[in-house]
């Protein structure tokens, strides 16, 4: 069957939220595989990810998106301008919020200011999901809800857990309600509209948020040198940099005897490998571009 003569409930969903609300894990959990990258450090996505979530009468084209901040950098005021540029063209937004530690009364009136402000004049239906549900008291639930559904117009509010998959079902089955009727926009095939290569430099970047603390996985970026598939051995060679701001950095991220360079290598290729479904040689190297968070045409490079 021609999949764009097929109809079937189909639209575009923008995931948005502030930092580490959850928004990649819960993509990744509607797409059963590991699309964007994950880390409990905020600001983790920076470019727009898209996934496409298939089902026998549906396809929901998923866009995860960097977090809402205030941004004072060049490279963060590109990522809240990515994430704001998606709400002018999906049919739905999925608007996420971290509910699972309780705030200071005046913090949580600044971020429900935020929400509302970020919302204000979106065209299109907003669902609340509340995630990290699964480490709260259910009788907060109720009270929660009806707070949070006082606040603004939403078109639901509901209580989700991204990582264990609870009201996972029911906020897919709010938005299909939404979504109009119409044609595919992706063979059933395809689970996202990025390359490999960007998914490769997606997952050693991830390595390096999980493996390197301090200011080092905001001062650092992947860029792919080299990318040659050998079919005859079933192999894949990837030569890729991770650049950084400071020569300083540069001694952290290699580690004592290369030994932290390595262990994100080894982290790096097992996910690549389970990614391309194939051996893969993975060559990494470590640069200083100065200031490069900075530098509108290094950013424009990486895709921003």
């Amino acid at each position: 069957m021609d999949f764009f003569n097929e109809t079937v409930r189909s639209g575009m969903v923008a995931i948005v939220g502030p930092p580490n609300a959850g928004k990649s894990t819960l993509m990744n959990h509607f797409l059963g595989q590991k699309i964007s990258i994950v880390s409990h450090k905020p600001q983790t996505t920076r470019n727009r990810i898209l996934g496409v979530v298939n089902g026998d009468e549906y396809q929901i084209v998923m866009i995860d998106t960097p977090g809402l901040h205030k941004a004072r950098q060049p490279l963060n005021r590109e990522m809240v301008r990515i994430a704001m540029e998606s709400l002018n063209e999906v049919d739905a937004v999925l608007y996420m919020i971290d509910v699972s530690l309780p705030l200071p009364e005046k913090v949580e009136q600044e971020k429900t200011k935020e929400m509302i402000e970020q919302m204000d004049g979106v065209a299109v239906p907003v669902i609340l999901a509340l995630n990290k549900v699964d480490l709260l008291d259910k009788e907060q639930l109720l009270p929660m809800i009806k707070r949070y559904s006082e606040l603004y117009p939403f078109h639901a509010v509901m209580p989700v857990s991204a990582l264990t998959g609870e009201g996972t079902v029911e906020v897919k089955e709010e938005l299909l309600d939404i979504l109009p009727m119409g044609p595919r926009y992706f063979p059933e095939d395809i689970p996202t509209d990025v390359s490999e290569r960007f998914l490769v430099a997606e997952i050693v970047r991830e390595k390096v948020f999980l493996l390197t603390g301090q200011e080092i996985p905001y001062s650092s970026a992947v860029t792919i040198e080299a990318f040659q598939e050998d079919e005859r051995k079933k192999m894949t060679t990837i030569h890729a940099s991770i650049v950084l701001e400071r020569n300083s950095q540069k001694g952290i991220v290699i580690g004592k005897g290369g030994k932290k360079l390595k262990s994100i290598g080894i982290a790096a290729r097992k996910d690549i490998e389970k990614m391309l479904g194939q051996k893969v040689l993975l060559k990494l190297w470590v640069k200083v571009k100065k200031n490069w968070s900075k530098d509108e045409r290094f950013l424009k490079e990486l895709g921003f």
